[in-house]
């Protein structure tokens, strides 16, 4: 069966970075075609019999969807419905502020702007033309505080997931007063713990540091959040896994995503990677 990913998402949020990804790991990746195209293009790979083709990932954007995006929601219900793939697609998010501050230092032109239509204008634009899509992603990936690796590391992991078996999981601490994760398939709330913040010692100091692990050691209330976030996770992801999910991305935040949820996450996947392959971590605000 082939594996058809097809990469989306608004114009300077990755996409291109995701595609090369994707052909370093055997993926063979087209990029820019127009959705029109895309069924007679993937029946004319398939006739070849080529194993080349048993990976593919193609990147589309607005630049050929700009009526709006209901005649590719239409080819993907129909290439779903194929018996002889297997279909997702990989949706990449940005916030809106960092695309104006991209698009402005490359003096990219965004591919919907023009005299009549400012950058902020054409970014809500391509926005609102991709919002059923981003709807109907497997995966919604916000690239907004990811680095070049960071986001790679992710790309990998989903490939991860899809190709050995069992469910490949992404866990990651975030700060609250910097804005909650885009996509995520499960999010704790930590705030309520003991806040390190608060120790003026230990304020400079991170979750990952010795002096903030020993004060979050000691204290009752921590060692109890990890035990039912591990607890309650251990009892759900075998249901997941049964529903054959590829991936799963487990999200603990705190105020300022430096301390409590930097320690948890470290807790949490260092439990988890001990009986699993594909574990991942990522600390958005370090």
């Amino acid at each position: 069966m082939t594996r058809l990913t097809i990469v989306t998402g608004l114009s300077g949020s990755g996409k291109s970075v995701a595609l090369h990804t994707l052909e370093d790991e055997g993926f063979y990746c087209i990029d820019n075609l127009p959705s029109y195209l895309l069924s007679e293009f993937i029946d004319k790979l398939l006739a070849s019999g080529s194993q080349l083709y048993a990976k593919l990932a193609i990147g589309i954007d607005m630049r050929s969807e700009r009526a709006s995006a209901d005649n590719l929601l239409r080819l993907l219900t129909e290439l779903r419905a194929r018996k002889d793939m297997q279909v997702e697609v990989l949706f990449l998010d940005t916030d809106r502020t960092r695309l104006v501050t991209r698009f402005s230092e490359t003096r990219r032109k965004h591919p919907l702007s023009s005299q009549d239509l400012p950058l902020i204008s054409a970014i809500d634009e391509e926005a609102r033309l991709l919002d059923p899509v981003k709807a109907d992603a497997e995966l919604v990936v916000d690239t907004s505080a990811l680095n070049l690796h960071e986001l790679r590391d992710i790309i990998r992991t989903y490939v991860l997931g899809k190709t050995q078996v069992g469910l490949a999981l992404i866990f990651q601490s975030f700060g609250f007063k910097h804005g909650t994760p885009a996509s995520t398939d499960f999010m704790f709330d930590v705030r309520c713990l003991p806040n390190p913040h608060w120790e003026p010692e230990l304020r400079r100091f991170t979750g990952r540091e010795k002096p903030i692990i020993r004060f979050l050691q000691d204290q009752p209330d921590v060692e109890a959040m990890f035990e039912h976030i591990r607890d309650f996770l251990q009892r759900w992801l075998p249901l997941f896994e049964a529903e054959n999910r590829a991936y799963l991305t487990v999200s603990v935040g705190c105020t300022g995503g430096r301390h409590r949820s930097v320690y948890l996450i470290d807790r949490l996947a260092d439990h988890f990677a001990e009986a699993r392959d594909n574990v991942s971590r990522r600390h958005r605000e370090l």
